[in-house]
């Protein structure tokens, strides 16, 4: 009989598979290293299997001991898979930024999980680097991963990942595109493939927020390129250990919107249900196009699931808040399309300036259409308010109409999004539509900006 001791013997000898539909316009052949294949579904399974090997042969991980990592969801899945199956505990650290999916799956295999605010510093004691470290510290017979430095990490996909592709690809790989993250698939992968053929180009992909390209261009870790990004899985706001920049020979940055339209892309053109980083590394491979020639051979690894991220880049309504989805928008219906089930909020000419306020801050708006018994007569925004405020103090007691400024004008449903926009300025701060039913609808600047 052929059967695996365990779920961790099943770890690796993941397939290749081509890409046809997105890749049709590139002159070489394109190969995906397909990581979901792992039984934690992601290419971190095998480091963490290492990691965890390693610290018991060295004594860093006692019997009955307790597993600490910062992760974004898919090495704690690796690691908790090993520690069900060699009897550790788990406890993880994430940030918020990182899908509900992620957190709710660790929890789901015995972890627990300790959440942290994204937006901080490395060195915040707030941040999860800072607080993995700390647990790792303060808790018994604990053993803190610590994956970015850890060159177990690195090592794995020196041992796996790397010889796996150039025996698949036959010795033939002449580019390996991957996202950057901890640095340890491009680094040992990268090593192994240019120590069997130095002339094989390893490409990075990096996202806007993150240090790396710039760090390997030019030497200079610029803290000015650091900034909140929403893609999941790659890019740093430091400079791990495993990133060994030597072996890379480029990086290419893939924005967080081609990133997740990329990732429904390979879903629904190549039938290929992965992660938020497989959408940014094949929009990377169409980014670096003009290196390619008719005789090479790119091999690009997807590291996650799309399961993982069901309430993100596969929620079209998530996908549209953030103006990520490819709608084409040409008139004032386009624009309110995806909020005409929500009530337009009002206020009448003899309700009080608090009325007004209230409704503002109850419904996060910066302006209200004003209405009598014969229809809109009038506006009221924040700016007008704030003007009016300066010179009375007690603005709040008043009527609306005595402090309204002129009503928005009203457009058909099928006004262009141009004669829209240009009705929108400094002294107007919105444009009414006639939904020809006897209400209307409101367009702001921030739905002209969101259609832009």
């Amino acid at each position: 009989m052929n059967y695996a001791e365990n779920i961790l013997e099943t770890i690796g000898n993941t397939p290749l598979v081509k890409l046809n539909t997105l890749t049709k316009e590139l002159p070489c052949l394109v190969l995906s290293k397909y990581e979901t294949f792992n039984p934690g579904n992601s290419v971190k399974d095998r480091m963490a299997l290492q990691m965890i090997n390693d610290a018991e042969a060295d004594g860093r991980l006692q019997p009955g001991g307790t597993i600490i990592e910062g992760t974004s969801g898919n090495t704690g899945m690796g690691l908790a898979l090993a520690a069900i199956v060699k009897g550790y505990k788990c406890i993880f650290v994430m940030a918020d930024k990182q899908s509900k999916e992620k957190i709710d799956i660790l929890r789901a295999v015995g972890a627990e999980v300790v959440v942290c605010p994204t937006n901080v510093d490395p060195k915040d004691p707030r941040s999860y680097y800072s607080v993995s470290k700390r647990l790792g510290e303060e808790i018994p017979n604990s053993w803190y991963v610590n994956q970015y430095d850890n060159p177990s990490n690195c090592k794995a996909h020196f041992l796996s990942t790397g010889p796996e592709i150039w025996e698949q690809t036959d010795g033939k790989i002449t580019h390996f595109v991957v996202g950057v993250g901890t640095g340890g698939t491009i680094s040992g992968v990268g090593s192994y493939l240019k120590m069997k053929n130095p002339n094989i180009k390893i490409w990075g992909i990096d996202t806007y927020g993150s240090v790396f390209k710039k760090y390997h261009e030019t030497g200079i870790f610029d803290e000015n390129e650091i900034y909140p990004y929403i893609t999941e899985g790659i890019g740093e706001d430091i400079l791990p250990k495993n990133v060994n920049f030597g072996v890379i020979d480029g990086f290419t940055k893939v924005t967080d919107k081609d990133a997740a339209i990329y990732t429904q892309k390979l879903s629904k053109e190549e039938g290929m249900f992965l992660g938020n980083s497989a959408g940014a590394a094949i929009k990377g491979v169409l980014q670096l196009k003009e290196h390619f020639t008719k005789d090479d051979v790119v091999v690009v690894l997807f590291h996650d699931h799309g399961s993982r991220y069901v309430g993100k880049m596969y929620n079209d309504s998530w996908m549209r808040e953030r103006g990520f989805l490819e709608e084409e928008v040409k008139t004032a219906a386009d624009l309110i399309k995806n909020h005409t089930e929500k009530p337009m909020v009002v206020v009448q000419t003899e309700e009080l300036v608090s009325h007004a306020i209230e409704r503002m801050r109850d419904f996060k708006i910066s302006q209200i259409p004003v209405k009598d018994v014969d229809g809109f007569v009038g506006s009221i925004d924040e700016s007008l308010l704030l003007h009016h405020f300066m010179n009375d103090k007690n603005i709040s007691d008043r009527p609306i109409k005595e402090v309204m400024g002129k009503k928005y004008p009203i457009v058909k449903l099928n006004t262009k999004l141009e004669e829209v926009s240009k009705l929108i300025n400094k002294d107007n701060q919105a444009v009414l539509v006639d939904l020809e039913n006897g209400a209307h609808h409101i367009i702001t600047k921030y739905d002209i900006i969101s259609a832009i």
